[in-house]
């Protein structure tokens, strides 16, 4: 598990250095790629049109004219190899400076092409030396998160796995301090207002999504469960009420990917989406590219954007957007085309369900050092408590000078909180520190008695 958890650091480590060096070998950063194009005045000239094309594509559609001027300045653009193969780090500092160039050089031909993912091939080929059924050891709970207690050990009821994994991620400091700032972020009212910010909401679940190690994300993520409760925490993970869904009628698909589409981010995360998790009736996995694990990467990283998948109910592990195909006319195909991504989408499907399903290896006996978080996210390590993070969630001055109304974001927006799961691991630490003490102070007074009967022996 130790190795595992090494393999899973390894493979997501991202950042945005002064100097772009590319994680996979002949790999360009699309940032690199255009400060390079910026420095040849004619390729300069070529790019800078382009990108007024888009930003004019944005508010109103163009020309026909005015589009075939776009079309030769983005083939001209194609001897600057560069930016033709360059691509991005998900998570990265300025992953979204660079989609912007990626996306920009494929308009207009291309820019409808959300099947290519715009992010960088080596999460593929790091996943292949870590399958899913060593994902699913992770929930089926033969990780070694060793403090001072083993986690094994815990008491937990054996068909809450999603309990047992909220409680994994309280013992992490990163994940459990992410853990409660999304919630808090998702759960927070707006001053005036009955609605969350939902803008800060997903920026939140991303964070916690791309700094939290996948051995404690999936797990939250992804849980096994048996009964209704178990499954009510699972769904209830990524706090729908603010993350995804709306008071009124749910949208149709076909308007929600349209508003996907007109976001970088969005329309990005749906490609990497739909590139990892194609389904294969060939592949024993399921999928086309026979990696579970870089589809449950994929589809994690659809949360946090305007598509938002979740689990449809408390007592199935089918996943779906939250959507309909009502009203869809003549492009209910369509509509129905981009549902069928998620509920019927046998490498998805067979991803999640292996995460829990797989036979639970032996727990070692050496008790191995707890786990720490990725390189790239060690110099912001959080040294607080889980209740002390409440406070870190971005705030303008503006909001923070506003006077909200004084409720329980809790019980407001009927979330399951983070709190109990570490109170109830920090109370069974503690309950082995009294053990422990109580030998020690034993183990002393044998001692000074033994000591007592020698001295005596000697005087007499």
């Amino acid at each position: 598990m130790f190795r595992l958890g090494i393999l899973l650091n390894l493979l997501f480590i991202r950042g945005w250095l002064s100097s772009v060096v590319p994680l996979f070998p002949g790999t360009l950063d699309c940032g690199q790629a255009v400060q390079e194009c910026m420095a040849q005045p004619e390729c300069e000239k070529l790019y800078r049109q382009l990108d007024y094309c888009v930003d004019e594509e944005a508010v109103v559609p163009l020309v026909p004219e005015v589009r075939q001027a776009c079309a030769d300045a983005q083939n001209a653009l194609l001897h600057h190899r560069p930016l033709q193969e360059c691509k991005c780090q998900r998570g990265s500092r300025k992953e979204t400076l660079c989609l912007r160039v990626y996306w920009t050089v494929r308009f207009p031909q291309g820019y409808d092409d959300i099947e290519t993912s715009p992010y960088e091939d080596i999460e593929l080929e790091l996943a292949r030396n870590s399958e899913v059924t060593k994902l699913a050891s992770i929930v089926a709970g033969t990780s070694h998160l060793q403090h001072s207690v083993s986690v094994s050990s815990f008491p937990v009821d054996g068909q809450n796995q999603c309990l047992k994994a909220a409680q994994d991620c309280g013992l992490f400091e990163k994940c459990g301090a992410l853990r409660a700032e999304y919630v808090l972020a998702c759960t927070k009212r707006v001053a005036g207002s009955d609605r969350c910010n939902r803008q800060k909401c997903h920026r939140a679940l991303r964070r916690f999504l791309e700094r939290v190690p996948e051995e404690y994300s999936f797990g939250v993520l992804f849980c096994s469960c048996t009964e209704p409760l178990c499954g009510e925490r699972r769904r209830k993970t990524i706090v729908p009420s603010c993350s995804y869904e709306e008071k009124d009628a749910q949208p149709n698909c076909l308007h929600l990917e349209s508003y996907c589409l007109r976001d970088d981010l969005c329309r990005s995360r749906l490609a990497d989406f739909q590139q990892n998790c194609q389904p294969s009736s060939y592949s024993p996995s399921g999928c086309l590219r026979e990696s579970g694990a870089v589809c449950l990467k994929a589809y994690a990283g659809l949360i946090g954007t305007i598509m938002t998948p979740n689990y449809v109910s408390n007592s199935s592990m089918e996943v779906s957007q939250w959507c309909n195909c009502e009203g869809s006319g003549n492009q209910l195909q369509e509509c129905l085309r981009i549902l069928h991504m998620f509920n019927s989408n046998t490498c998805l499907r067979n991803a999640i369900e292996n995460m829990g399903s797989a036979n639970p290896r032996p727990v070692e006996d050496r008790l191995l050092p707890p786990p720490h978080p990725s390189p790239h996210i060690q110099h912001d390590e959080l040294n607080v408590n889980l209740f002390e993070d409440l406070n870190l969630v971005e705030e303008s001055e503006e909001e923070k000078n506003e006077h909200e109304e004084e409720i329980d974001p809790v019980d407001e927006f009927n979330v399951i909180p983070p709190f109990p799961e570490k109170a109830t691991v920090t109370d069974l630490g503690s309950e082995t520190g009294r053990v422990q003490g109580r030998a020690s102070s034993f183990s002393a007074s044998l001692y000074l008695i033994l000591l007592l009967l020698l001295a005596t022996l000697s005087w007499g």
